[in-house]
């Protein structure tokens, strides 16, 4: 029988399967810390900042698809939990975060450090609340436990130190079929599979499907839904990982960072049927009016949401197609397949010529790189790419396929997502070559942990997109006709920077050294850091250029020349169409 709270904590943890908590030490997380030392069976994961746990968790949670679990100390070790937390939830990951408080006969004193756990995270949680007493803590432990796994987010348990320290009540420790019970099978009923059959059996009508993260594990019953209505598959970024490895029906991806062979696919279509999708730019889907919409979700409230749908069903992705598929008749006209597979074609050979380089001739051009890491890492690598120009080109350059993965922040949206996530998919799978695309904006911010990566003996991969710029916010502020403000950054040698703590550094500075660099990144045993020097006036285009965007565009152009920057215009010029 545990003796005190704290090692009734880690007793329960333990039988949830939990095999690691990551966080940064504090005196009112001391209970705990020590109830794990002497357990022996989880290990406590010491990173520099707490976002960077919740983020190295979330990493976990992704996946595994188990528990993960987080700690921060009282007041300001909460907080810093809150933005990897809002991650975490957004893109429905099971996080358990510890959040330690202060003693409880201070609380509501204004003591040193206070704050209150519980509102502070109620926004980005299915469950927060604080254990104030022994017989309070087992119920609502196993409660957080069940509302993380089964709602799919992160749940919080505030804790007092005080309390931690104190004798356990006798409880027996939960069972675990009761604790965490398997997700159960969702699909919608004969009438809506029947009325969704009907809708895609119209001969003449070209379908196109959207994939998303609902796809997850679906791969081969949504490439049999495109067999039977030869229809293309167009994904959204959290469907990557899912559904473009070899799959020969995949025309790429939409939206601001997409392709223009997956824009076209959906816009160019009369029933789009979308499957575990919450893509969220309206613009990017086709007229309401001229095309029907169909959509499969496992949570209700998402349907609709993006678009106005002709027929919402409620459901897991597979198990709805598996169902469906029976009522379908092979469909015999391609040509809107054909098409499609075609325009996708030209549009990823004008991709792989953008990633094609002559050695001496500078700038690198960040293309070359992606594509080169993509081509050189493990079959099975796990890849993580940082908000912003980073995310650009691992999803355009990334192949996924052979059970690789991508990580990213792709909801929240947040900077510095990579270098922690790493953190966290490293110290899970351990065997398995972890690669991350950093910017050099992000990399910085949490750039601290670092020294994580080394103390923890981390064999990561670390590639740094460094062109001195908050390259994204830059192209945004360029596209609304305004001059680039505040994007700059003084970055170090980041190579150098890397071999004074510990980590190997490579940088690259010639198109002629990327290849060579990147394979003896890969076949180092231990973590590198690779500093490219990669083009500042690389624009991403999107797929379809609106008349908005041309506008601001120009505005631009006609500011810097105005303010004596055409130099700048000079250099997109150079880097657009003279390479």
């Amino acid at each position: 029988m545990p003796s005190s709270v704290a090692d009734q904590f880690a007793a329960t943890l333990a039988a949830a399967g939990v095999q690691r908590i990551y966080g940064v030490v504090g005196d009112s997380l001391n209970g705990l810390t020590e109830a794990l030392r002497r357990q022996g069976r989880i290990a406590w994961i010491p990173t520099r900042h707490e976002e960077v746990a919740a983020f190295a968790a979330g990493a976990e949670a992704h996946l595994t698809g188990n528990l993960a679990v987080c700690a921060g100390s009282c007041g300001p070790g909460n907080l810093h939990l809150i933005n990897g937390l809002y991650d975490c939830h957004r893109s429905r990951l099971p996080v358990l975060a510890i959040a330690a408080q202060i003693p409880s006969a201070e609380i509501g004193s204004g003591y040193f450090q206070e704050t209150d756990p519980t509102a502070l995270f109620r926004d980005c949680s299915h469950y927060a609340t604080m254990a104030a007493s022994p017989q309070q803590l087992p119920r609502v432990l196993e409660i957080a436990i069940r509302s993380a796994l089964g709602q799919g987010g992160v749940a919080v348990v505030g804790m007092p130190g005080d309390v931690a320290l104190q004798p356990a009540i006798p409880a027996p420790l939960p069972k675990l079929a009761g604790l965490m019970p398997p997700p159960p099978l969702t699909r919608p009923a004969r009438r809506e599979l029947e009325a969704l059959a009907y809708l895609l059996s119209q001969e003449e009508a070209r379908i196109t499907l959207l994939c998303g993260a609902g796809c997850a594990g679906a791969q081969a019953e949504v490439m049999e839904l495109a067999a039977r209505l030869k229809a293309p598959i167009v994904h959204a970024l959290r469907g990557k990982e899912h559904v473009e490895g070899h799959n020969s029906y995949d025309v790429g991806m939409t939206g601001l960072i997409g392709f223009a062979s997956g824009y076209y696919a959906m816009q160019d279509c009369d029933i789009l049927l979308m499957l575990g999708t919450d893509f969220p730019y309206r613009q990017f889907y086709p007229d309401g009016a001229a095309t029907r919409i169909a959509q499969v979700d496992i949570r209700p409230q998402q349907i609709g949401r993006r678009a106005s749908v002709d027929l919402g069903l409620v459901g897991d992705v597979r198990a709805t197609i598996a169902a469906l598929l029976p009522l379908l008749a092979q469909r015999e006209d391609g040509r809107h397949l054909s098409k499609a597979l075609a325009h996708y074609h030209r549009t990823r050979e004008q991709l792989d010529a953008e990633a094609e380089a002559t050695p001496g001739r500078r700038p690198i051009h960040p293309q070359q790189v992606a594509k080169l890491a993509s081509d050189l890492a493990a079959p099975d690598a796990i890849f993580a790419a940082d908000t912003g120009l980073p995310t650009v080109w691992a999803a355009r350059y990334l192949a996924m396929g052979g059970g690789r993965r991508l990580l990213g922040s792709f909801v929240h949206g947040s900077m510095a997502n990579a270098l922690a996530q790493l953190i966290g998919a490293q110290s899970t799978l351990p065997q398995r070559q972890v690669v991350a695309f950093c910017g050099d904006g992000g990399l910085a911010m949490l750039m601290g942990d670092l020294l994580t990566i080394t103390q923890q003996k981390l064999p990561v991969k670390l590639i740094v997109f460094n062109n001195a710029t908050l390259g994204f916010v830059e192209v945004e502020q360029k596209a609304a006709g305004l001059l680039p403000t505040g994007t700059t950054l003084e970055n170090p040698n980041f190579a150098a920077m890397a071999e004074a703590i510990g980590i190997k550094g490579i940088r690259l500075e010639d198109p002629g050294e990327v290849e060579a660099g990147l394979a003896a990144a890969f076949a180092h045993p231990g973590p590198v850091l690779v500093d490219a020097v990669v083009s500042r006036t690389e624009l991403p285009l999107p797929p379809a250029i609106t008349a908005e965007m041309a506008k601001g565009f120009s505005l631009y152009a006609l500011k810097a020349v105005m303010d004596g920057r055409g130099r700048e215009l000079i250099d997109l010029a150079k880097n657009q169409f003279w390479r």
